[in-house]
């Protein structure tokens, strides 16, 4: 919406596939923005939902950051550059070491 190569209606930033400039990648943009609202609208109300309902929602994290990162991948005007595809690949490694991190300390700590 800021920036200044094309321009896209405020509403295609929450609306998916609202706008006709690159509708798809744009769209993944949009339900992106849509997961981070819900969750931190839900952190701000997690008092009044209870564990169980916040936690679920949260699980949309897990979603989140995928849709995004493709979002990037293919809206970008610098996604065909060496140092964004370097910094997509690092930012991959880590979310997947962090995720495998979870698991393997959330199994061990089921099998006590």
């Amino acid at each position: 919406m800021v920036d200044t190569y094309k321009s896209i209606p405020a509403a295609a930033a929450f609306v998916p596939f609202a706008s006709s400039y690159k509708a798809p990648w744009l769209g993944l943009g949009a339900v992106a923005a849509d997961l981070l609202v819900a969750i931190m609208v839900t952190s701000l109300l997690r008092g009044r939902l209870g564990f169980q309902a916040w936690r679920r929602i949260h699980w949309l994290a897990y979603a989140c950051w995928p849709v995004a990162l493709v979002h990037g991948l293919g809206t970008g005007t610098d996604r065909k550059t060496i140092w964004l595809f370097a910094a997509a690949l690092c930012c991959l490694a880590a979310v997947a070491a962090a995720t495998t991190w979870r698991a393997v300390t959330a199994s061990r700590a089921g099998a006590r």
